[in-house]
């Protein structure tokens, strides 16, 4: 049977219509596409795309489930070692991690690995009537801080193995950067509730509002009887160019202005938490955040420019998303780079004017020179090139660094000069004994599926620290 050099296309919202609505863009595919999609898998023998996995999932053996129409058992393969597969096969770069490894993609497109997760997640929930059973208790209690995709790993993980787990999350809502930070238009929040409560069913308690570091401290929590913590607060902390202006009002950080779509609902009517809507917006940065910052402001009803100072091709945000963000009509301003945001004083403007509010952004045209240390061809500003935008709203998705709360106030904690924790890479064990971290606590910000790797390392070696006392 001739293979089909192109795997099957994701059926999807049309552009004109989803630029208006925060619904799901990618709708999955049918079970027959699911099926004739994992026909395409060589069922290789060396298996080169579970080495591309951070969490080493079993791909051709859930593949081959598929195949013969066994979704749940498609399922039961991916769950032994994913605890979050409806939220990995919607947001993880599969094409730079387990789909680069696929042998088929030597010769034509890969197997669509993420798609196929998806799909098996989503049938699964879609059809399973009993959420998973309690595990007996090995007696011992382990606290988690975040309840981010490597919190929920880690607790996922010991909560099978009998541990009592608490996570404790500083937010009103479970979920951490998959609620706040990804727009409901690429991971609906019913579906990290849905993961959440199967965690629950494990034994995990879910304990909100706490912030370790200021509600609580690791010390105390070991005081209270937790043998082993497991930080997986993330990196929270937004980057700023510190450049003129960025004191303003309409000027945000990616994560104050997703926080306030995707967590408070800003963008409904009935929200109490206000958001800039309309107008002109600004987004500079070229990750995946800000692409999902500019989509959510284009569905605010804003005309959106991305500003970044590379060009396409060093555009570090997934190509899919990429695509996506130009088929809904949003604009991309390559090759510049912002040197100061202008403001106005309005005494009857509604938001504080004491700094003034935005009004226009000066920017400077960029040239590609040298390779910096990352291999990367290093952006020159062009002398004389600068012009200015009029805009409402600017939008800084630079990235993010770890809150330097925990770490200010856990004695011994050591960490790197810019706050990442400093762990054991096979283990995760931090300076201190008893204590583990992982995810963009440790790496600064990055993938959910790496982090949640990390999640998994840890709670392997919490399993291992513990059956020894």
């Amino acid at each position: 049977m001739a293979i089909n050099p192109k795997k099957h296309e994701m059926p999807a919202q049309d552009a004109k219509v989803r630029a208006h609505n925060f619904s799901e863009v990618a709708l999955g595919y049918t079970a027959e596409i699911a099926v004739e999609e994992a026909k395409r898998c060589l069922n290789c023998k060396n298996k080169p795309c579970i080495k591309g996995c951070p969490v080493n999932i079993e791909i051709p053996d859930f593949i081959t489930h598929i195949k013969q129409g066994d979704f749940e058992g498609a399922y039961q393969v991916i769950a032994k070692d994913s605890s979050l597969p409806a939220v990995c096969g919607r947001v993880c770069p599969q094409e730079s991690q387990c789909e680069s490894k696929c042998t088929l993609g030597i010769k034509f497109e890969p197997v669509g690995i993420g798609r196929l997760e998806r799909f098996v997640a989503d049938w699964h929930n879609d059809h399973a009537e009993e959420l998973p059973q309690k595990p007996e208790s090995n007696g011992h209690k382990v606290a988690v801080v975040g309840s981010g995709p490597s919190g929920l790993t880690c607790a996922g993980d010991l909560a099978k193995k009998g541990y009592q787990v608490t996570v404790f999350e500083a937010l009103h809502t479970a979920g951490g950067v998959l609620v706040y930070g990804i727009p409901e238009f690429r991971l609906p929040k019913a579906i990290v509730a849905k993961e959440v409560e199967s965690l629950k069913a494990l034994g995990v308690d879910m304990e909100t509002n706490v912030v370790i570091g200021k509600t609580l401290t690791i010390d105390e929590l070991f005081e209270d009887g937790y043998e082993a913590v497991f930080i997986g607060s993330g990196a929270g902390l937004p980057k700023f160019m510190g450049i003129e202006g960025e004191g303003l009002k309409g000027v945000y950080s990616a994560n104050e202005f997703l926080t306030r779509s995707n967590l408070m609902k800003a963008y409904r009517e009935d929200s109490a938490t206000p958001i800039m809507k309309g107008g002109r917006v600004v987004v500079v940065g070229g990750g995946n955040v800000a692409m999902d910052a500019a989509r959510t402001a284009l569905r605010l009803g804003a005309e959106v420019s991305i500003v970044y100072r590379r060009s396409m091709e060093e555009l570090p945000a997934r190509r899919e998303e990429v695509e996506h963000a130009m088929e809904e009509g949003i604009d991309f301003k390559l090759l510049n780079n912002p040197v100061r945001i202008l403001g106005y004083q309005n005494p009857d403007d509604p938001r504080d004017p004491k700094n003034g509010c935005v009004k226009a952004i000066e920017c400077i045209r960029m040239e590609l020179g040298e390779p910096d240390e990352k291999g990367r061809r290093r952006p020159v500003p062009v002398p004389g090139s600068e012009f200015i935008m009029d805009v409402d709203c600017v939008i800084m998705a630079l990235g993010t660094s770890p809150n330097p709360l925990i770490k200010n106030t856990t004695e011994g904690l050591e960490t790197q000069k810019w706050g990442g924790i400093i762990v054991e890479e096979d283990t995760g064990l931090t300076s201190r004994e008893g204590i583990y971290a992982g995810g963009d606590a440790v790496t600064g910000a990055a993938t959910v599926i790496l982090a949640m790797g990390a999640g998994k390392t840890a709670a392997k070696a919490i399993d291992e620290y513990l059956s020894k006392k």
